[in-house]
């Protein structure tokens, strides 16, 4: 498939370290608001019903569904997911590491006593 105008300029942004941490932490804004969207219509509850359920407003679930939220807390998130009958988990992933070492590692090689 042939590259669009937007994909070169993407690919282009992307060299930048800062902008791709930027795009990186947008994916996953998206995908808590996308799955708390997701659990609640399963649930067959509007906005303005889960936020009732949850002692909030609407306008705090729409923020809370919204791509460009980024200001999810652990507490609110346990307490939407105990509203739909689910649970939270997180999940902490190592970055591409390009060096070969591991966490525990550190520059010098191993050495027998």
């Amino acid at each position: 498939m042939k590259k669009t105008n937007f994909d070169h300029y993407l690919e282009e942004q992307l060299k930048d370290p800062a902008f791709a941490a930027s795009f990186e932490r947008s994916g996953e804004a998206w995908d808590v608001a996308l799955q708390i969207t997701a659990l609640r219509q399963q649930a067959g509850l509007s906005q303005k019903e889960l936020a009732k359920l949850l002692k909030t407003s609407q306008q705090q679930i729409s923020r809370l569904e919204s791509a460009s939220y980024e200001g999810h807390s652990l507490s609110m998130l346990r307490r939407i997911a105990e509203a739909l009958h689910s649970r939270v988990r997180v999940i902490f992933e190592p970055v591409e590491d390009h060096s070969g070492m591991h966490v525990a590692e550190t520059n010098e090689s191993y050495r027998g006593k």
